[in-house]
């Protein structure tokens, strides 16, 4: 690590009321943003951005999109108006080369998952904010490969977040425990952890888990777990879910974080399929 090299962190974003309360998670994300040297630009990995093709965002003004329901207005009401980077859209593409990235002048924005954490993170809103989807249609290969290839950037004072959860599995979850987790969860949670804190170029191997199918039902929350991984590979470096940052412990770190508002609304997976 130099003092130009910017780090790298894999948030789990949980519940969008995360960006409205002052929680634990939200007081790690607060930390890490002030703990952080100031980056050029930002670019994110949401599982909210989960489509049939790669692409970049390289609008100047990217919206806010609330990209959830059965949630209450105030949140519908957040803005979070950070400028975009189409120069920075196009340096991705660049450099990721002969992967096709696509860039986005229209049609996305900034989801939740980019968002919900980042107001925590960087609440005045004044850094580029530039968002990588996910190839819905490609394998795990992919998107380790991806993450290593984008390497370079963090040597150009961009900041890179993977935005989703380890665990990610609605339709399982206990709502008379909301503080709880069960075996198999803590488990797999475990083994990925392994794998980032000891060789996280190997965490494709959490594939063959016992546990991998409950955990990971979808894959577009995980996925962008593997991009901090492939950094991490590149950095020839271990992690443990931020990759040269430190952060301090805050107030409100025994907190609980927000839940989802009612059991009927629980949004489907794949939403952007």
């Amino acid at each position: 690590m130099t003092a130009e090299t910017m780090p790298a962190a894999f948030l789990g974003h949980g519940s969008p009321m995360n960006a409205l309360e002052h929680n634990g998670y939200t007081s790690a994300w607060r930390t890490f943003g002030s703990s952080s040297p100031r980056p050029r630009a930002i670019l994110v990995i949401s599982a909210h951005w989960y489509v049939n093709f790669s692409a970049v965002t390289a609008m100047t003004r990217p919206k806010t999109i609330h990209d959830f329901y059965g949630f209450p207005d105030e949140l519908f009401a957040v803005d979070y108006p950070a400028p975009g980077d189409p120069a920075l859209a196009a340096e991705v593409a660049e450099i990721v080369k002969p992967t096709w990235m696509g860039l986005d002048h229209d049609s996305w924005g900034l989801d939740h998952g980019t968002w919900s954490v980042l107001l925590h993170a960087f609440p005045e809103a004044n850094i580029p904010v530039v968002q990588l989807s996910i190839n819905a249609d490609q394998p795990f290969e992919y998107h380790l490969e991806l993450g290593a290839k984008l390497a370079p950037l963090r040597q150009r004072g961009v900041l890179i977040i993977g935005s989703g959860n380890v665990v990610h599995n609605l339709r399982r979850i206990d709502w008379n425990q909301p503080d709880g987790g069960f075996d198999w969860a803590h488990r797999f949670d475990d083994a990925a952890r392994e794998h980032l804190t000891t060789s996280p170029a190997g965490i494709i191997g959490v594939r063959d888990h016992a546990d991998f199918h409950d955990a990971v039902p979808t894959p577009d929350h995980f996925i962008p777990l593997l991009y901090i991984a492939g950094l991490a590979g590149a950095a020839d470096s271990m992690t443990a879910y931020t990759l040269g940052a430190h952060c301090p412990k805050e107030p409100h770190s025994d907190i609980a974080a927000a839940s989802l508002p009612n059991p009927a609304v629980v949004p489907p997976d794949q939403t952007n399929t």
